[in-house]
């Protein structure tokens, strides 16, 4: 096998990135407990690995990776042809697990699977990839398809496929044995071995007439009576017996050949096998992480390769941006919305507006986009320009868990004091209706020093909530932060017109009583309405 391969990674571009990844390093703080909130578990969940194991704060590996999705979108055979692959691999595993706990005979048998499982395996990937592989942009695909190729077409992979098809005519032709068994003077066995091995197996005959007519000698494989360890009323213990006394004469009968065929399964098929192995868990991120791509596509949905600013820049800024996990539940045209996040703009927004219209999904919209960027997928927006994060970091609704204690406010609060604890200016902060279970002057004044804080730190922060007041004292936050370099907080709104959520954000001051005033009356609740009902 070429070297290069041994450790060959469809989603990181060259060893050096892969192992820096596997030693912790440019790892984001994006954790398990983020995806469940932003609802990504519900649409991209892995069997064979954790989702958090592939964040990456490298942009080489982003973009790296990006270009494998995008041939994977354009070249729908390539997951087709990575769907086939993976139980055949999953047997190779299988195989190998149960080899250690199988006798000698079993284990060669298994080595011979495992190279029909090989073989299977790169004529797999070979028919799905050959056709395509001059059309292919990716370098990590170009470099699967190219070197699959050569092995299927290389002497030693075609004199395997014919060494193969010997040997399983050889053992697994192997239909019956027959026995002789040596008699002492009262008809005790006294010993007994194997006399041939038949590509036949043996026939069943009316014992009496066979007996009566003594006519044997013309029908060889024809039993006259069944060996004692196999009637129905032995034990377990017995036919196992009777069984493993079989193999053993088999195997020393093959073992010659069946060492040797080892040897071979040593030197070249575990080291081309354990390469495809190793793939297993990249293979099912790249074809989930597809498929979910390809849905959003063929509903009609912008994707997006996005800039990724190079310089010390800290910036989000995507149009016709979407929340991905919701647009996959409805079928109705998803309502998209352009936003900004920047030194000369605002770094951090206060979000307003009624409830159910919008808040908290723009809030995922934004979340889910960094994510799916920095796990190098595409993003769902027309264009985008996003900085990496070093983590992203959530705050959203809970239930009552670990209240007991320190009550409903002081869990939020404990909460905001860990992820202070964790956060820098190049973090990405989500906060969904937070100090939502207090009133809103004790809510108001704590989210105010919440923001100080965040303005400080520079972090980009979008903080959704009810508190339509703390609006009014985002100048005073500015102006207490703006001689330390705070960064700027600013407004978002989440619109309303004639009572019926648009779901539209503006960039604007918030207006708490023309939301209360609209909803007031779409249900008939305004004075006008209720007065002209009693009249």
């Amino acid at each position: 096998m070429q070297p290069e391969l041994s450790r060959f990674s469809l989603i990181y571009p060259d060893e050096q990135t892969q192992s820096y990844h596997y030693d912790r390093n440019n790892r984001p703080n994006i954790d398990m407990f983020v995806l469940d909130e932003l609802g990504l578990l519900e649409v991209l969940d892995l069997k064979n690995s954790n989702l958090d194991e592939y964040f990456t704060s490298d942009p080489k590996v982003i973009k790296h990776r990006m270009s494998v999705f995008d041939d994977m979108l354009k070249f729908p055979e390539i997951s087709a042809t990575l769907n086939k692959l993976i139980p055949i691999l999953t047997d190779i595993m299988e195989l190998r697990r149960l080899e250690a706990d199988t006798g000698e005979t079993e284990s060669y048998l298994e080595s011979i699977t495992e190279i029909e499982l090989y073989i299977a395996s790169i004529s797999t990937l070979n028919a799905g990839l050959s056709e395509i592989k001059d059309k292919l942009k990716s370098d990590a695909l170009r470099t699967l398809a190219f070197r699959i190729s050569e092995l299927a077409e290389s002497d030693y992979y075609k004199e395997l496929n014919i060494k193969l098809s010997e040997l399983t005519n050889r053992v697994r032709d192997i239909r019956s044995v027959t026995i002789g068994v040596n008699l002492d003077a009262q008809l005790r066995p006294s010993s007994a071995g194997v006399l041939s091995i038949n590509p036949e197996p043996f026939r069943s005959g009316d014992v009496l007439e066979k007996i009566l007519r003594l006519n044997f000698k013309d029908d060889e494989y024809t039993c006259i009576a069944n060996l004692v360890p196999f009637s129905k009323k032995q034990s377990e213990n017995q036919k196992t017996a009777l069984a493993l006394a079989f193999n053993s004469a088999i195997n020393d009968v093959y073992k010659q050949s069946l060492r040797s065929w080892k040897r071979i399964v040593q030197s070249y098929v575990l080291e081309n096998t354990d390469f495809l192995l190793n793939l297993i868990p990249e293979i099912e991120f790249l074809v989930k992480g597809t498929a979910l791509l390809r849905t959003l596509k063929s509903k009609g949905l912008s994707l997006c390769i996005p800039e990724i600013p190079e310089d010390n820049e800290n910036v989000f800024d995507a149009v016709e941006l979407y929340n991905p996990c919701v647009a996959l539940k409805v079928d109705y045209d998803i309502v998209t919305n352009d936003l900004k996040m920047d030194r000369d703009n605002a770094m951090i927004y206060v979000l307003t507006g009624p409830n159910r219209g919008g808040k908290s999904v723009i809030t995922c919209a934004i979340g889910l986009s960094q994510v799916m960027m920095q796990l190098g997928m595409f993003v769902p927006a027309a264009s985008a320009r996003i900085s990496i994060a070093d983590g992203i970091f959530t705050h959203f609704p809970t239930g009552a868990d670990d209240t007991i204690d320190k009550g409903r406010l002081g869990e939020e609060c404990a909460r905001l004091r860990d992820i202070f604890e964790c956060i820098s200016s190049r973090s990405l902060v989500l906060l969904d209706e937070s100090l939502s279970s207090t009133g809103s002057f004790e809510a108001s004044y704590i989210a105010a020093e919440v923001l100080a804080g965040l303005s400080r730190i520079g972090c980009r922060t979008l903080f959704s909530t009810h508190l339509h007041e703390l609006a009014a004292e985002i100048d005073n936050i500015n102006a207490r932060t703006a001689p330390e370099n705070g960064m700027p907080i600013d407004t978002l709104v989440a619109g309303i017109e004639d009572g019926v959520r648009s779901f539209k954000i503006f960039r604007q001051k918030p207006d708490g009583k023309s939301y209360a005033r609209d909803i007031a009356d779409k249900y008939g609740l305004s004075y006008e309405n209720i007065v002209s009902k009693i009249k």
